[in-house]
């Protein structure tokens, strides 16, 4: 029962965090598009904005021309007299010229009929002279009496354009219309810059939905929606888009005129496939467009996955966090109580470790201090003979000092008893620093000087050095040389390496013992004897406890205590064989801080 429970509850646990990653995932989804649109929105207004104020501006500035050159006599006399034909020469190389400074696409002026008479093209093949033109809503509202105004596509030029017309009236009678052909093309093309600097897509269309102006060359001239027979046949009869046939742009969801929803997205077809944009729209009511800025969605929907993968991964880790925690929170109470019986267990096994560690350690200095008295053992004889000598001085000093005495020879006495004094501090020397040396190490660190200590371990074995005949070397630097470590202790390791030695230099007939000390980033002290050396098969061994290669009594403890006494004080000691015979022990310990 209890494995079906446990493999229900992971069960509900897995299920509970699929439905929260689900969660979580339809919430990034809604959040990162309602952000992006939130985002998008403002600057498609303010490019809206823009739009339509650049084609307001574009167009102002050809509104008033028809209204002003109204106003020149030579147009209503040409009017009057349309069969002169000098006069009407005239009036189109004035209409050549006023097109080039105005830069319009054309100037013409008609008569109360509608006929064209007079034309700033007057010498292209598409010339407007002779055409008809009372069929357009420009020349109604200027025969009327007022400006007039629109955009259709030039019968005779078959080119996109926006027409301005004004009467020309002479006594309350109009005489006939002058009118500005503005050219779509050049406005499109700088619309389309703008648009493509700004990255988003731009149509304008009329009342009929008939797109006339479009950044996307496919776009120009086909309607938002599909336009029914009657809608067709009037755009037709019109002649507003001249003999074209209008077609519907590919737009889905269909596209409504009336739809005031809050965002309008629109999968519109292009010459590359077809895309998503969002329709940001304006009204120009003076030329009668509805301006679309069209803002393409397809970054927003490609960074959609990374934010939705990231979204993902910071649920996941979440919920995994959360999921150890409340799983660690249980085998934390689990290992507390493992912890406690552990703690009394550990607590009687620390009384017996601590009990059998004080014993190691009182075991550790025992052996330190018989290596200490085995090499003293070993030194008896030359201790005796060096202590000998000034007691055997002493007493003949004594003896000749009473003669002396009885002799009232003063002088001599006191020099007798100075030399008694000075054999007597020999001997204190002695005694002491062999009772130092066989006192136990405090085993306290500290700032050392080498020379000091060389020289005392040097009192030690210097009696045996002198019974063997050895020659010693001292090679020491100039300036005193300090080092931080047990002061007893390395005096115990230089004794035990230099007694070794003098033992192995009783075979043969050169006895030489060399000491240098030198100084780098160490301080390294160097002892070479002239002895036979080191067996190659027992270098390894040879700093193993109870090793040992003399004939003499020993415990085969001293190099081993002495590698743990340099190892203590951060140093290393090695053993070679020098290329010229003999071992060569080589300390390094570090120097005393500010050496």
């Amino acid at each position: 029962m209890q494995p079906q429970a446990s493999f229900r509850k992971r069960l509900g646990i897995t299920l509970l965090m699929l439905l929260g990653l689900c969660a979580t995932l339809a919430i990034t989804y809604w959040y990162h598009l309602e952000q992006g649109f939130a985002r998008i929105q403002p600057l498609a207004n303010r490019q809206l904005t823009e739009v339509i104020n650049f084609i307001d501006g574009a167009l102002i500035r050809y509104e008033s021309i028809p209204h002003v050159l109204s106003t020149n006599p030579m147009l209503a006399s040409a009017l009057a007299h349309s069969d002169n034909s000098d006069e009407i020469r005239h009036i189109n190389r004035y209409f050549e010229e006023i097109q080039h400074v105005t830069e319009a696409s054309d100037i013409y002026l008609l008569n109360n009929q509608g006929e064209a008479i007079a034309a700033s093209n007057w010498q292209k093949p598409y010339s407007f002279i002779g055409q008809n033109y009372a069929f357009r809503p420009y020349y109604t509202e200027a025969i009327a009496g007022r400006l007039g105004s629109y955009y259709a596509v030039g019968t005779s030029s078959d080119t996109r354009g926006f027409y301005f017309s004004y009467p020309i009236v002479e006594k309350g009678k109009v005489l006939g219309i002058i009118v500005v052909k503005v050219d779509i093309a050049d406005i499109e093309e700088q619309l389309t810059g703008l648009a493509k600097a700004g990255q988003y897509e731009l149509a304008i269309s009329g009342n009929d939905q008939v797109i006339f102006l479009a950044s996307m060359a496919s776009w120009r001239l086909k309607s938002l929606m599909p336009l029914t027979s009657a809608a067709q046949d009037a755009i037709y009869q019109s002649r507003r888009y001249a003999n074209r046939i209008i077609t519907a742009l590919s737009i889905k969801p269909p596209y409504n005129s009336l739809n005031d929803a809050e965002r309008s997205l629109y999968h519109i077809s292009h010459d590359d496939g077809h895309e998503q944009f969002l329709d940001t729209k304006g009204s120009m009511s003076k030329a009668g467009w509805d301006v679309h800025v069209l803002t393409p969605v397809k970054p927003l929907y490609t960074s959609l996955p990374l934010t939705m993968l990231l979204s993902a991964s910071v649920y996941m880790l979440l919920a995994l966090g959360l999921s150890f925690s409340l799983e660690r929170r249980k085998n934390m109470r689990r290992m507390q109580q493992a912890h406690n019986l552990l703690e009394l267990r550990v607590k009687e096994r620390t009384q017996e470790l601590e009990s059998a560690n004080t014993k190691l350690q009182e075991t550790q200095e025992e052996l330190i201090q018989a290596a200490k008295l085995t090499v003293i053992g070993s030194l008896s004889a030359s201790i005796n003979h060096e202590i000998n000598q000034p007691l055997a001085a002493l007493r003949s000093y004594a003896q000749n000092t009473q003669t002396l005495l009885q002799r009232d020879m003063q002088d001599k006495a006191k020099e007798n008893l100075s030399t008694i004094i000075s054999l007597s501090d020999r001997l204190a020397e002695i005694v002491a620093q062999f009772k130092s040396f066989t006192r136990k190490s405090e085993g306290q660190d500290k700032a050392n000087s080498l020379n000091d200590t060389l020289g005392e371990a040097l009192t030690i074995v210097n009696p045996e050095i002198e019974k063997q005949r050895i020659s010693l070397h001292l090679e020491l630097p100039d300036q005193p040389v300090r080092f931080f470590g047990d002061k007893v202790r390395l005096q115990q390791v230089l004794v035990n390496i230099i007694s070794n030695a003098v033992v192995a230099m009783q075979q043969v007939d050169t006895r030489l013992l060399t000491i240098s000390v030198t100084l780098s980033d160490k301080l390294q002290i160097q002892i070479r004897d002239s002895g036979p050396g080191v067996n190659e098969s027992q270098m390894e061994k040879i700093f193993e406890p109870y090793f040992t290669t003399s004939q003499r009594q020993g415990l085969g403890l001293g190099l081993s205590i002495s590698r743990r006494i340099i190892e203590s004080m951060n140093g290393t000691i090695t053993v070679t064989n020098a290329a010229e015979g003999g071992a060569e022990f080589v300390i390094l310990l570090p120097l005393c801080p500010g050496e």
